[in-house]
């Protein structure tokens, strides 16, 4: 029996959605940068392990502020990638929740599919006691699968939102090789 799932990891710009890919397939795929939009292009990263297969899609920002056509062309990658997908990642940062989080939220809800709130960069916050308050304005919602306290970069609470996430992959067979980390080819991962 194997599993096979398509994950996409969704949020606002510089939340840290690439370092997260790069650290659940254990391979920096994705560009990462401090730098707003660095992310451009929808990018997979698969990961697979015993019987299971899941491949996860690192999508652009979504936000609300840009009126440039770049910015209405990488919403509308990061929105198209939200439809089918058997489960999503909503990464949201620790501490701070505005209009552009609210624009994700609208759209991960609006998608259909379940999805969880990974609640990434808590190694930043110095009093965790400061966390209740954040977590309780967190909006709710019927596909709404939990909210994971993780750390992309010191990998911190990854593999409880890995073991979350297959739950939910459905059976199916695998739809890459064993050794594939990537459907890019070296040189677009070289120009990114």
């Amino acid at each position: 029996m194997t599993y096979c799932g398509v994950v996409s990891i969704a949020g606002r710009p510089n939340v840290g959605k690439s370092t997260l890919l790069n650290r659940l397939i254990g391979q920096k795929l994705s560009i990462t940068a401090h730098k707003p939009q660095t992310t451009r292009h929808s990018i997979l990263g698969i990961q697979t392990s015993g019987e299971r297969q899941v491949i996860y899609v690192d999508t652009p920002g979504i936000h609300v502020t840009g009126t440039q056509r770049l910015n209405k062309v990488l919403n509308r990658t990061a929105s198209t990638s939200l439809h089918d997908v058997d489960v999503v990642i909503l990464v949201v940062q620790a501490m701070v929740w505005n209009d552009d989080d609210v624009r994700a939220f609208e759209l991960v809800s609006q998608s259909g599919v379940p999805f969880f709130i990974a609640v990434n960069k808590i190694d930043t916050v110095k009093r965790k006691e400061d966390m209740l308050p954040f977590l309780a304005k967190l909006p709710g919602h019927e596909r709404l699968q939990g909210v994971m306290l993780i750390s992309a970069q010191k990998r911190s609470g990854l593999d409880a939102l890995e073991e979350s996430v297959a739950k939910l992959i459905p059976e199916a067979p695998w739809q890459y090789d064993e050794d594939e980390l990537t459907e890019r080819s070296s040189r677009f991962l070289a120009a990114e």
